[in-house]
């Protein structure tokens, strides 16, 4: 109960950062990256640190790519790497999960309800038309709009907090 509850502040610290500021600051996540390390020491030895250092490889691996093609921010990554570290593999397993559905939601209401919402639209559907026919086109979306970006660890904490009280 009581790591829930630290994760829930790293949590809350990290959303309003990222809404604030489209940033995940070390200084908040190194010292829980100590701490949950050193706590699944206390609470379960070198096997509790085998599994946190697991969760944190799986919690990180999950978003790399996304991330060395550009389109996330390495504070998202270490943040999930973070939440892996803390809980477990399964953990964040099921927050990346939650945060896949979480973040295309947020993904369809940034295109819907951001400025240029009708031309995005018109390319999606261009887009799809062309590929029912076998073809890949891309080149009547303009640049600027297929670059609309979102704070994504937002859909990361809202994936976390739905895992705390909705496990699968």
């Amino acid at each position: 109960m009581i790591i829930d509850s630290i994760i829930l502040i790293i949590l809350l610290v990290c959303f309003i950062t990222d809404i604030k500021s489209r940033k995940i600051y070390n200084v908040v996540l190194l010292p829980g990256l100590i701490l949950s390390l050193a706590s699944n020491v206390y609470l379960d030895g070198w096997q509790g640190l085998g599994s946190s250092l697991l969760g944190l490889l799986v919690g990180m691996a999950i978003l790399f790519i996304p991330f060395a093609m550009g389109g996330m921010g390495a504070g998202d990554v270490k943040l999930l790497g973070l939440i892996g570290a803390w809980k477990g593999v399964f953990f964040v397993l099921t927050t990346a999960l939650y945060m896949a559905l979480v973040g295309g939601l947020l993904a369809i209401l940034v295109i819907l309800f951001q400025k240029g919402a009708k031309e995005r639209l018109r390319g999606i559907m261009y887009f799809f038309i062309f590929l029912f026919q076998g073809k890949i086109r891309t080149d009547f979306i303009k640049t600027k709009v297929s670059q609309i970006t979102y704070p994504y660890g937002v859909a990361i904490v809202i994936g976390a907090i739905c895992t705390i009280y909705i496990p699968l």
